[in-house]
């Protein structure tokens, strides 16, 4: 099977299988935005369970931008000594670890930042634009420090001892919001033309590249679109691919969508991202990481047998089965069921349906580092009582997928 052959990046980083666990809604930072031994553990049962390329949740390179209570922050504050000890979590298992790095501009709760920040002051619309407040638009200055915290934050990850980072672009968070026309309506270098809208996360990378080594791996996690009107296009994402790939960016995620149009929450029906990374693929050398939707050996075997994927990016499963990638090498790897809750009222289920799915797997993560088994409510009603008796009703605010 190719799921277990290793995979070689152009940096040198070896991996020992084609799976990637891709980033995962976590929360298990401290009050301070350092992680904690609950992290450790988790990222410890995860590489135990034979995962070849391991993908945390969104890290904020702001601690006054957070996208979530819960989430580690990495700056000059960070304590660099918990930080090793995370990237220590994974090594005896043959795992390779990056850091997800995120800054959340406008999709910042407001029970957590009441002033976010977003290219252009465009509020959020949809049905979770109610958690969110209007944004300021950044001035120069502030783009500027910006880039710098990113790249500050890739060299304490590298100091750390983790293979790399994630650079995040996508789900309507700041850097997509950058590339979006929809959201970005700039005049200066920042906005109007593709080259412009792209800039700050060129220059992202390009400040990430200078402050590390060579072999330090650099990815990226971009929307194949944003399906929203006037958002993102497909046609730009091929060409922010290659701009980047120019440059000798070592791994691309394919993603998509924003909490304006959460496509990433999946919906269980296929790999939703593969026809454009068949595209991708054609377009760059650059190895392509697909993620969602994988809930099968053969599917998984099919998509890495096309030529369409070169990895595959799997997240609530390996939750559920964090032993999985070792199934898959032995050939005993049975179809995941993902079970979506209901409350049993239509309305409140089309209101909080994903915060659910949200809660449960978090649930679940907090039951891995703790050694329980994995819980199977039978309604969504244990999973929200559960929820809002640890966060308060900030469990009913959207938040990351």
């Amino acid at each position: 099977m190719i799921v277990t052959q290793d995979f070689m990046l152009a940096n040198g980083l070896s991996l020992k299988n084609r799976i990637v666990k891709a980033a995962t809604s976590e929360t298990m930072g401290d009050r301070t935005g350092n992680p904690t031994i609950a992290l450790f553990n988790l990222y410890q049962k995860l590489a135990e369970g034979g995962t070849g390329l391991i993908i945390s949740g969104n890290v904020m390179v702001d601690r006054s931008a957070r996208g979530e209570f819960g989430n580690v922050v990495i700056d000059q504050d960070s304590n660099l000594e918990l930080l090793k000890r995370w990237a220590k979590s994974v090594e005896n298992h043959g795992s390779h670890f990056l850091l997800q790095l995120n800054h959340p501009g406008r999709q910042a709760p407001k029970t957590l930042n009441p002033r976010p920040v977003a290219p252009s002051a465009i509020a959020m619309t949809g049905p979770n634009a109610f958690a969110f407040n209007p944004p300021r638009a950044l001035e120069l200055v502030e783009i500027k420090a910006i880039v710098q915290k990113f790249a500050q934050a890739a060299e304490l990850v590298e100091a750390a001892g983790f293979s790399g980072v994630e650079i995040h672009a996508a789900h309507g968070y700041l850097l997509n919001q950058f590339l979006s026309p929809a959201v970005n309506q700039r005049h200066d270098q920042y906005g109007g033309s593709l080259t412009n809208r792209m800039r700050i996360v060129i220059e992202i990378y390009e400040a990430i590249r200078a402050r590390t080594k060579s072999n330090f791996t650099v990815a990226i996690k971009l929307n194949a679109a944003d399906f929203t009107p006037n958002g993102f296009t497909a046609e730009e994402s091929l060409k922010v691919m290659q701009e980047l790939a120019k440059r000798g960016i070592d791994l691309i995620e394919i993603s998509g969508g924003s909490y304006e149009n959460p496509k990433m929450m999946g919906n269980g029906q296929g790999a939703t991202f593969i026809e454009y990374a068949r595209i991708a693929k054609q377009t760059v050398e650059t190895p392509i990481i697909v993620t969602g939707g994988f809930r099968t050996e053969e599917g998984i075997e099919t998509a890495l047998s096309s030529g369409d994927t070169d990895l595959i990016g799997i997240a609530r499963p390996l939750i559920l089965q964090p032993e999985l990638p070792k199934k898959l090498m032995n050939g005993k790897m049975q179809p995941v069921k993902i079970n979506h809750f209901s409350t049993g009222w239509s309305w409140l289920d089309h209101r909080v349906g994903s915060l659910i799915g949200l809660a449960y797997y978090e649930q679940q993560m907090a039951r891995l580092t703790a050694g329980k088994p994995i819980s199977q409510p039978r309604s969504a009603w244990p999973i929200l009582i559960k929820a809002v008796k640890e966060q308060g009703l900030q469990a009913l605010i959207p938040r990351r997928g």
